[in-house]
């Protein structure tokens, strides 16, 4: 039996600051007689549990929490407590603990992560709840990692969640959803902007927002927090939260649009940004954009409090295991990577880069050195039927026109990082390296593509060319890429427009086999032994209702023992 005095210990996040606790109650424990939380409950959660709770990067023993307590009620003297057991009536507790005095304060913005680890079992569903003074919290469900050979694990895949530009009724499809194992989220869990007219037409005016600072766009820390609580407070998001464990990454909009890292002045790069020139000033927000994403985000990721320069202070890249069944790496392709080739400008520069052939250049990096080392790792290593990496921007090309004369549509993407994604793609050739999926957001589209090791490479009868598969998951509200693109082209000739609709975007690139960027919603993606899933559904944005109506647009599998993908009923 494990003693109680080794189970109550000093808990950090996998390098993150989580809130420490004092375990009093396992039930594996000889020495726990009773709960000593409260019993005699209220249960008007939202007067103290404003933005109810959460649960993140599981591990096989364990989990992470997460709530936040309402500034008006906070009282450092008032104990909280976490309990978790395996039904949601709390009649069978599992295990309990008190978070040490001033947990939940405001240093952190009233927010409390707590990391269990070694403590729960294998690929088992529990739920959860804190408790403070004698009010409980909403109840979540949560989920450890399988361990050994699983029949199968099911992801929902979401990206790019606007709240100022619609309604999240997918959030509240993939909420009721309970074939669903855990939740990955790709990117763009906020906007840092509330009005930009490149991207954002403020159609609803109860999605309105107001930053602190009074700009458009986040200028600090107090910015990003109103922000995820703002978007948090948002009932089909919270239903999510409370059902489903989350594995989520970054992308740009929680920093800054498209931005990068600017190596020659060792500081953020944000082209839109009001502090575009000022080095010092982007260095600070991108520190204060990261702790705000780990105040928010249950997660295991690195943080280093007492570093003050950005790439020292945090890391969000980290593995999970699915047992046998599949190995999941979730990348981030902003913190290190270079700046875009061809300019900083919009239209031309970032998309549609005419003239400009430096995006071959094998100086462009998404993902830094230490990264590609470690992904290298991840792949060699690894022995599961799945190889899944969570990537923010599209890893296939996406050329406008054809042969010589064609031309990169965003080199915000990894067209914009040739050399990198052919050290890639050849590392998925390796003999080592099976069944590579990869999943994609960004871009605000559904695409379904062939991983090629060489796209100069036509012959689809080439198996040994084909790599692996790339999803696309689409945004959930925001605005579709075509939207975007023409809203920056207006007045562009009928030729260039057309050659961005549906059918010209297939046929000058053929190995993209689905794509729809004229919808909304999410995917889904199952692994068996046998085969990969993906099912693509559109939920109406425009709707603000419990249930808006979801409609399957594509099904397709990657099999195993068959090389190409296969397009499947709906």
């Amino acid at each position: 039996m494990r003693s109680m005095e080794r189970r109550s210990f000093l808990r950090m996040l996998g390098g993150g600051i989580a809130a420490t606790f004092i375990t009093t109650f396992d039930a594996e424990d000889a020495q726990a007689l009773a709960s000593q939380a409260p019993t005699a409950l209220r249960t008007d959660s939202e007067r103290i549990f404003d933005l109810s709770v959460a649960s993140g990067d599981p591990s096989t023993t364990g989990v992470v929490l997460w709530t936040h307590i309402r500034p008006s009620a906070y009282d450092a003297a008032t104990p909280i407590w976490f309990q978790i057991a395996s039904d949601a009536a709390f009649t069978t507790l599992v295990l309990e603990g008190r978070l040490s005095r001033g947990a939940g304060g405001p240093e952190r913005d009233h927010t409390i992560a707590v990391t269990i680890d070694g403590q729960l079992s294998p690929g088992r569903q529990y739920h959860y709840r804190f408790i403070y003074g004698d009010t409980a919290s909403r109840v979540g469900r949560c989920r450890t990692l399988p361990t050994g050979s699983p029949r199968r694990v099911k992801l929902g895949v979401l990206s790019c969640q606007d709240y100022t530009n619609g309604y999240y009724g997918a959030l509240r499809h993939l909420a009721a959803d309970d074939s669903i194992d855990f939740v990955v989220h790709l990117g763009d869990f906020i906007y840092e902007s509330v009005g930009d007219p490149r991207f954002q037409d403020m159609p609803f005016d109860d999605r309105w927002l107001l930053l602190p600072s009074g700009s458009t766009v986040s200028l600090g820390l107090d910015d990003y927090r109103y922000l995820y609580r703002s978007y948090r407070g948002d009932g089909h998001l919270r239903a999510l939260l409370e059902r489903h464990t989350l594995i989520v990454s970054h992308d740009d909009h929680e920093i800054a649009n498209d931005c990068y890292w600017d190596y020659a002045r060792d500081t953020l790069g944000a082209p839109d940004h009001p502090y575009a020139e000022d080095a010092g000033a982007l260095r600070r927000l991108k520190r204060e954009a990261q702790r705000a994403w780990l105040e928010y985000i249950p997660s295991r990721a690195v943080e280093n409090p007492g570093e003050t320069h950005p790439h020292a202070y945090s890391r969000t890249y980290r593995g999970f295991e699915f047992g046998d069944l599949g190995r999941l790496s979730m990348l981030d392709t902003r913190t290190y990577r270079t700046p875009h080739p061809c300019g900083e400008g919009d239209v031309f520069e970032r998309y549609l880069p005419i003239g400009c052939s430096d995006y071959a250049s094998s100086e462009q990096t998404l993902l830094g050195n230490a990264q590609k080392e470690w992904l290298r790792g991840r792949l060699e290593e690894s022995r599961a039927i799945w190889n899944v990496i969570g990537n923010q921007t599209l890893l296939s090309p996406l050329k406008l026109g054809y042969g010589s004369t064609s031309l990169p549509i965003n080199v915000d993407a990894w067209d914009g990082y040739q050399a990198e994604r052919s050290w890639l793609t050849e590392l998925l050739s390796g003999s080592d390296v099976a069944n590579a999926v990869i999943l994609t957001g960004d871009m605000h589209s559904y695409i379904a593509s062939q991983v090629l090791r060489s796209y100069g490479n036509l012959n689809p009868l080439d198996v040994s060319n084909i790599v692996g598969t790339e999803f696309m998951t689409p945004s959930i509200t925001s605005s579709n890429l075509f939207e975007t693109l023409l809203r920056q082209l207006e007045g562009a000739s009928g030729s260039l427009l057309g050659g961005l609709s549906e059918a010209a975007v297939r046929l000058n690139n053929p190995h993209v086999k689905y794509f729809n960027s004229a919808q909304y919603g999410y995917s889904t993606v199952e692994l068996t032994r046998d085969c990969c899933e993906w099912a693509a559904y559109a939920v109406d944005k425009n709707v603000d209702a419990s249930m808006a109506e979801r409609q399957l647009l594509a099904r397709y599998r990657k099999y195993t023992w068959w090389p190409w993908l296969v397009e499947m009923s709906t």
